[in-house]
């Protein structure tokens, strides 16, 4: 790990993307150019003090989740999560495997879309990023994968109608058979299968019957706590090489959907709800 090298790249990294280009507010008069150090933390799920280290050159040896999410909250390209892996002594992610590195023009449509629910998953569930809306509608998943949250996670169901279930739970595990099945070699893939068939009955079950589907844009049932019952249209767009999908929910205009969509941008966070940490995807 080169702790110069490193900081002096964070740093870099940080003063050339200003509060726009992250969907922040720039807010009061700033005394240097770009980013704060407290806001390249929040936006990578750590805490202030601890990035602080690493751009003093005293931080331990950053995991390889927490420099996915810098690279992600620095927008970083593929070349440059490279060099901040090496710089931090590890290995880039292969190629042809699965990654969860973001690329800036995808974060830079997700954060635009400041008034619709939009998130980045990886084709076999993992959520990648949230903007404030999609956090709003179905709280903070970024970090988890969404298929062994809906198989495991006692409550992970609460958003979605009981008649929608079975169909979510098919939609799920076709859509993991697919992806395992196009890459084999794939590790991250194949463990989520392998542990899911040994810890739920209802996804081995299901993944014996051997269906296998693409996710596609569908229409999808919300029971919101707050602002109730939402009836949203899916948009699912593909990245080059389809391994990520920008999903996008939105309500037809003069809908009552449409009306409590809207209340839940002026609510945004402001969770009324006591199990607010727990609401599902």
């Amino acid at each position: 790990m080169d702790r110069t090298e490193l900081a002096d790249f964070l740093r870099r990294a940080r003063t050339r993307l200003a509060p726009s280009d992250v969907g922040l507010s720039a807010g009061l008069r700033r005394r240097t150019p770009g980013l704060r150090r407290e806001e390249v933390a929040q936006l990578a799920g750590m805490s202030t003090d601890y990035y602080t280290r690493l751009e003093q050159r005293r931080g331990s040896h950053p995991s390889r989740q927490l420099l996915a999410a810098l690279a992600r909250a620095l927008r970083l390209t593929d070349a440059e999560r490279d060099h901040l892996f090496h710089l931090a002594g590890e290995e880039p992610p292969r190629p042809g495997g699965s990654s969860d590195h973001v690329r800036p023009g995808l974060l830079l449509i997700l954060d635009r879309l400041h008034d619709l629910p939009a998130s980045v998953v990886s084709d076999w569930g993992e959520m990648l990023a949230q903007n404030t809306m999609a956090v709003a509608l179905a709280g903070d998943h970024t970090g988890t994968n969404l298929i062994r949250r809906w198989f495991t996670v006692p409550g992970a169901r609460v958003l979605s109608p009981p008649e929608n279930h079975e169909q979510h739970a098919r939609a799920h595990v076709a859509s993991l058979r697919a992806v395992a099945g196009a890459r084999p070699d794939d590790p991250g893939p194949a463990a989520l299968v392998a542990e899911l068939r040994s810890t739920s009955q209802e996804f081995e079950e299901l993944w014996k019957s051997h269906d296998v589907v693409v996710r596609r844009p569908s229409p999808k049932r919300f029971l919101h706590p707050v602002v109730g019952l939402l009836d949203l249209d899916c948009e699912v767009l593909l990245s080059d090489g389809h391994s990520q999908q920008l999903v996008v929910h939105s309500a037809r205009p003069g809908t009552p959907t449409y009306e409590r969509l809207e209340l839940l941008r002026v609510v945004g966070l402001q969770d009324l709800s006591p199990s607010s940490q727990e609401r599902p995807r």
